[in-house]
């Protein structure tokens, strides 16, 4: 369930990075879309070459709407104090199917094993702040059928819920189609038999995810 009361669940849809410094030790987090470990171990290796010469490339990933799948390494770092943090700022916001690489270039300086939490955290907090984010919904496909004089009717409830058809056609009928979440499907079937007064068909066409921006 997406934080802002959304049905769905927040994913990527385009990933970021973020950099911050700390005693001068450099922490530069990459995060990218994933929907698959194998998607998520390309983009590890990935910036580990990137980056080839950094003292350490930690990483945090997790895949699935309910968190099925969640990795994370420390990569040299003391225990605990590197890719459990990561993935723990992912966990809480709520972000899934993605993953984050925290590089680190050594500045000098030993931070502590409570400097390296914060540090690590706040690489992460600050990648996903370039990140564009939405929401994966689980939707319906909607097809309704009227006449002329009541398409109107159910346009204007339409336009009043923020509901925009897909595909509309003008024949010897009106034809439509929309999607929207299947939370809302049942409600929304009856609030168009109502304004339709009984003259609208209404037909469900498929189910699907999607996605919208937040």
């Amino acid at each position: 369930m997406a934080q802002d009361g959304t049905n769905g669940y927040r994913i990527l849809l385009a990933g970021g990075s973020g950099e911050i410094e700390e005693k001068k030790s450099r922490f530069i987090a990459a995060l990218r879309p994933v929907k698959t470990e194998e998607e998520a171990a390309l983009f590890i290796e990935e910036i580990k070459k990137k980056y080839w010469d950094a003292k350490h490339n930690c990483y945090a990933y997790v895949i699935g709407e309910h968190a099925k799948i969640m990795r994370y390494s420390d990569d040299g770092e003391p225990g605990g104090t590197a890719g459990k943090p990561m993935l723990e700022v992912l966990l809480a916001s709520g972000v899934r199917n993605a993953a984050v690489v925290v590089t680190r270039y050594f500045g000098g300086t030993l931070l502590g094993t409570g400097g390296l939490v914060r540090a690590y955290t706040q690489a992460v907090q600050e990648g996903l702040k370039a990140c564009r984010t939405g929401i994966c919904i689980d939707g319906v496909r909607l097809g309704i059928t009227t006449d002329y004089h009541t398409i109107g009717k159910i346009l204007h409830l339409l336009g009043q819920k923020g509901i925009v058809p897909e595909e509309s056609s003008y024949e010897e009928a009106v034809r439509l189609k929309l999607v929207v979440p299947v939370s809302e499907a049942e409600q929304l079937c009856n609030e168009i038999t109502e304004a339709a007064a009984g003259k609208a068909a209404i037909e469900e066409l498929e189910q699907l995810s999607y996605t919208q921006e937040i």
